[in-house]
């Protein structure tokens, strides 16, 4: 069960920073100097995107055999982790439509637009699919978002200057690898290549 949260939240922390929602919310930090707001706006906004992908992970789990779904999901986390090593970038335009709104609504709007089909809501639906608590994988996954997040809003340019990020993609790429392995290694011990 404690897997469930940890993993979630471990990948999901890793392979968000650098990402263009981490992008999004020093961004937003800039723009607004309301911390409090947007962390409110990433929370919900995160929530919801996760919920709706981990729902969607959880239901096709149920489709398939659990030799299938383990190979499926093997080659996901390759796929998701050769897609961690690219870096994200966000165009300046993209969200400058909703400043209007304040920081609470354009941080909630921009952010659940940017998690569709960004790489941690696609690691939230193979989550899961993998782990059966579903309520564990969103929060484990919502938590992973502000572990990476929420430094950033409140130090502004000074916490995403300093990073690491080309190490921090492989690390988070190696994660995703070794979910990979672990997964092919669950479809070998269930029944073979079937």
């Amino acid at each position: 069960m404690f897997e469930s949260l940890s993993v979630p939240t471990l990948i999901v922390a890793l392979a968000e920073i650098g990402d263009k929602t981490q992008l999004l919310a020093l961004l937003l930090a800039a723009r607004f100097r309301r911390p409090w707001p947007i962390v409110a706006g990433i929370v919900a906004a995160t929530l919801a995107n996760h919920f709706a992908a981990g729902a969607i992970g959880n239901w096709v789990a149920g489709l398939f055999s659990p030799v299938t779904l383990s190979w499926t999901l093997a080659a996901s986390f390759v796929a998701v982790a050769a897609w961690t090593l690219i870096p994200d970038t966000l165009d300046d335009d993209e969200n400058s439509s909703f400043k209007r709104y304040g920081p609470f609504l354009t941080t909630l709007i921009a952010f659940f637009i940017a998690e569709m089909g960004d790489k941690t809501q696609i690691a939230t639906v193979m989550l899961a699919a993998q782990y059966p608590y579903l309520i564990l994988v969103v929060i484990g996954t919502t938590l992973g978002m502000l572990i990476a997040n929420v430094p950033v809003v409140l130090a502004g340019n000074f916490a995403a200057e300093r990073l690491p990020l080309p190490l921090i993609r492989r690390l988070a790429a190696s994660a995703f690898a070794a979910l990979a392995v672990y997964a092919g290694y669950q479809a070998l011990r269930l029944g073979g290549l079937s």
